[in-house]
């Protein structure tokens, strides 16, 4: 019988480093969907408030020591790194834990690396630490969290790991040669 060996979605090949940039896969941690049921919102936001948490504002995050919770569409949020404690039957609950790749992209020029590659404005003063979107990241849907001011958190599905680091290692390395260039 085959022995079949848990991997995370980015195992051997992050993390990497280019110029002053980090790609990495933060530790695994669990990744649940929410969908508060009709009438249920502020039941949902009750029981994220004893997670010591919040229900997030469109295009938000709301962090606290025990994890965050990321608006992540209309209706649906991600509850990362904690249990749904006190969701069941107010709310639909999907563990996402296994079928999500989380990238971190982190260090100066991490926009303009993203800016090859998603079709939003993510300067920090459009996009700033806490937003959220579901966008376009090259050809691949995903969810981008800004966790802190140099630092964006890449939600792509986890049979995409392998191209989403090949698109992202590509615009870094893009990236770190303009800077060689203009710098002389």
């Amino acid at each position: 019988m085959a022995s079949l060996i848990a991997k995370t979605p980015c195992a051997g090949i992050l993390p990497l480093k280019i110029g002053q940039l980090r790609l990495e896969e933060p530790a695994p941690a669990p990744i649940t969907s929410i969908a508060p049921f009709s009438g249920k919102d502020r039941a949902v936001a009750s029981a994220l408030k004893a997670l010591g948490l919040g229900w997030p504002a469109p295009d938000r995050a709301v962090t606290g020591a025990a994890g965050a919770c990321l608006w992540s569409g209309r209706g649906q949020a991600f509850l990362l790194g904690v249990a749904p404690e006190g969701m069941a039957g107010i709310a639909a609950l999907t563990d996402q834990s296994d079928g999500w790749a989380r990238i971190a992209l982190e260090g100066p020029g991490a926009e303009a690396v993203l800016a090859r590659l998603v079709a939003l404005d993510i300067g920090a003063a459009a996009f700033p630490a806490g937003s959220t979107a579901r966008t376009g990241l090259g050809h691949m849907m995903a969810l981008l969290w800004r966790s802190a001011p140099e630092r964006f958190e890449i939600f792509v599905f986890r049979s995409m790991a392998r191209t989403a680091v090949h698109e992202l290692e590509t615009a870094m390395r893009a990236c770190a040669a303009r800077a060689v260039v203009d710098h002389g």
